[in-house]
C-alpha cells in the first residue's frame, strides 16, 4: 500500500466503542497549506440500525471526497454491510479507468467493524481493531497499540494520545485533531 505524505489517520476499537482521528495538517510539496482540516466524516444514516459510519481518508483530497461519494453509494446498496460495501468499492475502485487513478486510501467503521480500503483491491481488517494510514499511520498505531496493551484508556483517549505520538514524530503530521467515537448497541 502507497503511504501519502501529508496526512495521519487512526481508529481504534475497544470494547464497545470505535473511534477515528486525523490530523488538520494539509501539504503541498514542502509547504503546510492548511492547518486545520478535517480529514473525518461520520455518515449518518447508514449503517446498522442508522447508527453511522466513520470515514478517515489519506491522500488527495479531491480523490478522497470522489471515493466517500462512491462508499456512501455502495453503503446505501448494502445497508448495514460496510464490508460489501468496502468491497464493491474496492473492485470498483481497481477496475474503473477514472478510479484506477485516484490517490487515496480510507478507513471505514461501524459499530462493529473497522476496515482499510485502498485501490489496489486491499480491504483490510485488523486482527486487533486498530488501523493507521497516512504518513504518521505507522507511529499512531504503534502508539495506540502499547496503549491498548498497557492502559485502560478509551478508545477516544488513545486515538487523541496516538495521533499526539505522531504529530510530534512525522513531519506531515501537525496537532491539530479532529475525533469522533461511536458506541456497540447497548455501549
Amino acid at each position: 500500500m502507497h503511504v501519502f505524505e501529508g496526512t495521519t489517520i487512526l481508529s481504534v476499537r475497544r470494547d464497545d466503542q470505535v473511534a477515528i482521528a486525523g490530523d488538520g495538517q494539509v501539504t503541498m510539496d514542502k509547504v503546510v497549506a492548511k492547518a486545520d482540516a478535517v480529514k473525518i466524516r461520520k455518515l449518518d444514516g447508514v449503517g446498522v440500525e442508522n447508527a453511522g459510519v466513520l470515514i478517515g481518508f489519506a491522500g488527495a483530497a479531491a480523490d478522497a471526497f470522489a471515493l466517500l461519494e462512491r462508499f456512501e453509494a455502495k453503503l446505501r446498496d448494502s445497508p448495514a454491510n460496510i464490508k460489501r460495501a468496502a468491497i464493491e468499492l474496492a473492485k470498483q475502485w481497481r477496475t474503473d479507468r477514472a478510479l484506477r487513478h485516484l490517490e487515496s486510501l480510507i478507513i471505514v467503521a461501524d459499530r462493529g467493524c473497522s476496515l482499510i480500503v485502498s485501490g489496489s483491491g486491499d480491504v483490510i481488517e485488523p486482527t486487533d481493531g486498530i488501523l493507521g494510514i497516512g504518513s504518521g499511520g505507522a507511529y499512531a498505531t504503534a502508539a495506540a497499540r502499547a496503549l491498548i496493551n498497557h492502559t485502560d484508556m478509551s478508545s477516544r483517549r488513545v486515538v487523541e494520545v496516538g495521533m499526539q505520538v505522531a504529530a510530534d514524530l512525522c513531519i506531515y503530521t501537525n496537532s491539530h485533531i479532529s475525533v469522533m467515537d461511536l458506541s456497540a448497541p447497548g455501549g
